[in-house]
């Protein structure tokens, strides 16, 4: 080949790169996402729904914070997202900035490399009360990885009961969203709701001004039912987006009675409204929620025995729904 067709190639590909490698992950499918009513929207106008799997707190597990056995989530799970729960509190963040934020930042770039989503996910029940870190940790998030449509940032995990989404989360929320928007105005932002992200609808009285945010819904299918599903749609007839970042099969304890029945119920509703989720949780620790037993390898390649109840109804499930969009994806490559 000529040195004027190589520079001609060279140009075209620069250009046009994604007239050779569309659709061949799926953040090339669905690009920059964004909110718009009550849904995730792909940057080619698609409707998004992601499923996928939440990492255990950091501080706990972070063996699995491991980009083999998120590329194992990929290929095998059919995860399109996957959660990076940093632990914050209780021996995390607040004491270990450097150690936490790094397992996070692998994550994140395994998930950049292989072409899904990722949220990264302050994992705190009391951020509201401690702004700073949070601020100064997304603002090196942003700045990092801002530039990137595989991210999103999940700026509180579960506030609590006891208080206000007026006087507490939300002017949180402002301070760490405008610190995000300085260096990344474009991807979602996900805000916990008061009660450990439950109280949707009350949020959805009284939103964040910033358009690109939809607010968490977080369920145990054993113990939370009906009723908060009652919840869930009162605040989408109020016109937010909601977004499950973490659920769990069992009781609100993460552990107790294996409920498939309701996780079930749970799983058509959220295929009625197009809301994304991430189960709780890639770990062995010993309860009903994890969805690997004690001594699963870190990096994936796991086998049926190594896997939960709830690990392999979760699995059925991502294997179900996700698996022929990767089969476009596929055939697309092809």
């Amino acid at each position: 080949m000529s040195a004027k067709k190589v520079l001609i190639l060279v140009f075209f590909l620069t250009l046009f790169p994604s007239l050779i490698f569309s659709q061949s992950t799926i953040v090339s499918k669905y690009g920059a996402l964004s909110v718009k009513g009550n849904y995730i929207i792909g940057q080619y106008g698609d409707t998004v729904q992601l499923r996928g799997m939440s990492l255990f707190w950091s501080q706990w597990k972070g063996a699995f914070y491991n980009p083999k056995g998120i590329e194992w989530l990929r290929d095998d799970w059919k995860c399109t997202i996957i959660r990076a729960a940093m632990g914050v509190e209780e021996g995390g963040y607040l004491l270990n900035k450097a150690m936490e934020q790094e397992k996070v930042e692998r994550v994140v770039k395994a998930a950049i490399n292989l072409g899904i989503y990722v949220i990264i996910d302050y994992h705190s029940h009391h951020a509201h009360s401690n702004p700073k870190p949070a601020i100064q940790f997304f603002a090196k998030m942003a700045q990092k990885y801002g530039k990137y449509p595989n991210v999103l940032y999940e700026i509180y995990n579960e506030p609590l009961k006891d208080i206000s989404w007026a006087d507490d989360i939300k002017p949180y929320a402002e301070k760490v969203i405008k610190t995000i928007r300085q260096y990344d105005p474009d991807n979602i932002v996900l805000c916990g709701t008061r009660q450990w992200s439950q109280l949707v609808a009350e949020a959805s009285l009284n939103p964040l001004s910033d358009s690109n945010t939809a607010y968490t819904l977080h369920f145990y299918a054993a113990s939370h039912k009906a009723a908060l599903r009652e919840q869930a749609e009162r605040a989408l007839k109020n016109g937010i987006a909601l977004f499950v970042s973490e659920f769990g099969t069992c009781e609100y304890t993460g552990d107790g009675k294996l409920d498939s029945i309701s996780t079930k119920e749970w799983w058509r509703f959220l295929d009625k409204h197009k809301i994304s989720w991430c189960n709780w949780a890639i770990s062995d620790k010993e309860e009903t929620a994890s969805a690997l037993y004690l001594g699963a390898n870190w990096g994936g390649h796991w086998k049926d025995r190594q896997i939960t109840p709830s690990g392999k109804l979760v699995q059925n499930e991502l294997i179900l729904k996700n698996a022929p969009i990767f089969r476009t994806l596929k055939t697309d490559k092809e």
